[in-house]
This record gives C-alpha cells, sequence and structure tokens, in this order.
C-alpha cells in the first residue's frame, strides 16, 4: 500500500533513485529488481511487496525485459506516465554509458589477439550465465511432465527456426496448450492490490519523447530511423526476457540485415554481462557501430521504449485479466516456454564459445560458482575473461 503520509515523490527523486539503483544494478535482471524491492518498499515505504510482486508478474507476461518493465510499473504506479519515464531513463542511463564505453574500446582494440583471448575465456562464462538463469526458471516453471513437454518443444523449435515471429507462435502456442492441458484450480494467483493512480499526462507522448531528440545528436537521420525502427519491432516479439531474446536479436541483427558478425554479437552479448543493466543494452553496442552515439541511443530507444510504453498502457487492465481464474493456465503454459527458449539462449551462446579445450572447463567453473556458490555474474566474468587470456 501506498504511503500517503509521506506523499508523493518527486519525479526528480524518483530520477535520482532509480539513477543510483542502476549503477549498481550488476548480475542481471533480478539484482535490479531486488534493489528496486529494497529501496522502494523497505527504505522509502512507497509501495508494499505485493505491488512489485504484481509488476514482476506483468512484466513477465509482456513482451521485453522483465526487469526495464517493472521499473515502468513502479515508476507508473507513483507518479503515472510521468513517473514511468523519471525511472526507465534513470535505470537505463548508468547501463547505457557503461555499453558505450565499453563498445567504443571494443572496436578500438577488439581484434587485437590478447583481447581476443580474453573474450575467448568469457563466452564460456555468459553461456554458463544463461545456463543458470534458465535452471531457476525450470525450477519455478517447470513442476511436471507436461510442463516439461512445453519447454523441451520451444528450446527445439527455437533452435531450429530462429527469429522473432518463431518466438510469438511459440508464446501463442503455450498459451493455447496451458489452456487445454492445465486446469484453473492448479496455478492459484494472488489476489491483486488496489488499481493504479489515474495516469498523469499520456504515457506515450511521454516515452516517446526520446525519438524526437534523434535528428539533434547528429548522423544519417535514414540509419538512425532504421536502427530505431527495428529494434522496436523487435522488442514487441521478445517474450520471456532478455536471454528468451539473444537467438532472436542474432538472427536479425547478424543473419538478416548484417550490422554485425557473429563474433561481433557473441562479444557483445559478454559485454553486456560487465553492465549494471538487461542484457538488451546489448543494442547500443550495435547501434554504435552502425551509426555512431546517435546510433546507439536510437538503438536503446527502440528496444526499451515501447515495451514500457505496453506496460504502462496495459498495467490497470492486465492486472486484472492476471487475476482471472481462466487465464492462469495459459500462463502457466507460456511460463514453461519461456525456460525452453532461455535454454536455446544459452545453446547459442554456447556455440559461439571457441572450440578450444579451455572452453568447457570454464563454463563447468562458471556453472558450479553461480549455482553452488551463488558467485555473481560481475566476479564470474572477469575471472573467466583473465583465465582466458593466461592460459589461452
Amino acid at each position: 500500500m501506498r504511503d500517503d503520509e509521506a506523499g508523493d515523490p518527486s519525479l526528480a527523486s524518483l530520477g535520482l533513485l532509480f539513477l543510483r539503483i542502476g549503477c549498481t544494478s550488476f548480475g542481471g535482471h533480478m539484482a535490479l529488481v531486488s534493489a528496486l524491492q529494497d529501496a522502494v518498499v523497505r527504505k522509502q515505504r512507497w509501495l508494499a511487496d505485493q505491488d512489485v510482486l504484481d509488476g514482476v508478474t506483468l512484466a513477465s507476461i509482456l513482451p521485453g525485459p522483465v526487469a526495464i518493465n517493472t521499473v515502468a510499473y513502479v515508476g507508473y504506479r507513483l507518479r503515472g506516465a510521468a513517473g514511468a519515464f523519471a525511472c526507465v531513463c534513470g535505470a537505463l542511463l548508468p547501463a547505457f554509458v557503461f555499453m558505450v564505453a565499453l563498445a567504443g574500446l571494443y572496436f578500438r582494440w577488439g581484434q587485437l589477439a590478447q583481447t581476443g583471448r580474453i573474450f575467448m575465456g568469457i563466452m564460456p562464462a555468459v553461456a554458463a550465465i544463461v545456463l543458470a538463469a534458465a535452471w531457476r526458471m525450470c525450477r519455478a516453471a517447470v513442476r511436471g511432465r507436461r510442463e516439461a513437454v512445453v519447454a523441451a518443444g520451444a528450446a527445439v523449435l527455437l533452435l531450429t527456426c530462429p527469429g522473432a515471429l518463431v518466438t510469438l507462435a511459440i508464446v501463442a502456442a503455450a498459451a493455447l496448450v496451458g489452456r487445454l492441458w492445465f486446469h484453473a484450480g492448479d496455478a492459484g494467483a494472488a489476489a491483486p492490490s488496489a488499481a493504479p493512480p489515474a495516469t498523469r499526462g499520456h504515457a506515450g507522448v511521454l516515452l516517446a519523447t526520446p525519438v524526437v531528440l534523434l535528428p539533434l545528436l547528429g548522423g544519417p537521420a535514414t540509419v538512425l530511423v532504421k536502427l530505431c525502427g527495428v529494434f522496436a519491432g523487435l522488442s514487441l516479439l521478445m517474450f520471456g526476457g532478455g536471454y528468451v531474446s539473444i537467438p532472436v536479436l542474432q538472427h536479425a541483427v547478424v543473419d538478416t540485415h548484417g550490422w554485425v558478425t557473429a563474433r561481433e554479437f557473441a562479444d557483445a552479448m559478454a559485454l553486456t554481462q560487465l553492465t549494471p543493466g538487461p542484457v538488451l543494452i546489448g543494442a547500443a553496442f550495435i547501434g554504435l557501430k552502425v551509426g555512431g552515439v546517435a546510433g546507439a541511443f536510437a538503438a536503446t530507444v527502440g528496444i526499451f521504449a515501447p515495451t514500457a510504453v505496453l506496460m504502462v498502457g496495459c498495467a490497470h487492465r492486465l492486472r486484472r485479466w492476471h487475476a482471472a481464474p481462466a487465464l492462469q493456465p495459459a500462463l502457466r503454459g507460456v511460463r514453461a516456454a519461456g525456460a525452453g527458449m532461455v535454454i536455446a539462449a544459452a545453446v547459442t551462446i554456447g556455440r559461439m564459445a571457441a572450440p578450444v579445450w579451455l572452453s568447457p572447463l570454464l563454463f563447468g567453473l562458471a556453472l558450479l560458482l553461480m549455482l553452488r556458490w551463488r558467485v555473481e555474474a560481475l566476479w564470474v566474468v572477469p575471472l573467466c575473461g583473465a583465465l582466458g587470456y593466461f592460459l589461452l
């Protein structure tokens, strides 16, 4: 429940709070969500735990990155569309700056033999990070043989026929299968919390404002528009979070448009593990190569803004739909398919690892560190990179 006695937080305080959260949220989307919950619920007492949980649930259903969608939801609950805009910008700015800086260094020095050895060590670690995420998701979403069948089918389909349309078809099929196979009483839903406040301002106008600034950043307008448009279209087809989207993103930027090579795409995914943000911030890496800093900005706006707009626009209605018993079996199927698609993402990244003796050893080490000793990805990735540099 909102802490009404404390009053609504200002937009400036929201932006600064999420800027601090964004600077420290290394280790994947759950790290950001955990920091968000600690700040908004425990310290500031602006929302209750159930409110944040509602946001995570809705973000898991909608396309796009779970963490940023959750940030948009929390900002909307606190200050309407303007709050969502302030929170998303604050949370993404550190990751964007990190990625642009790392990508700039990569394009200057990335082709050196020494740097190549570092990335040969990092790639098995990234595959292990994705597989660890898949394992956690499977433990939560796959509770029987039927869920296992849905998850396995989703993984096989995405590995066999990668693409955005295939991903959308998998989600639709999983919802239909879940509706037919599972019973509403098997997946109880928490009661929805109070309805969010009325939107202060138009969500689409506020969250689309950065697009208007694109021409001011320089660079060919047609390139910027194409980058923003392609990534915007991809974002609306990326169900299941960032890791699930890796095969779809690779198919679009490597196979379809040829903006980066397969090696550069793999290195971009590795660099995302060194930034305090979602894996889809790798879009800034691709945009930087195609259109400079303006291209990085255009790609980042394209990959994050549409799903944030969708989250704000559908929050009130979807929260009521989520509580409907008839929808629970379909959601159960979608969650199982999401787990399978994350497994497919892990396999896709694993294929990019160098075929050398050290790769499986680093993969096993990284997986053990994260699953057995719960070491954060922030430490696993540099460790494996250093081992690759000195042992290869």
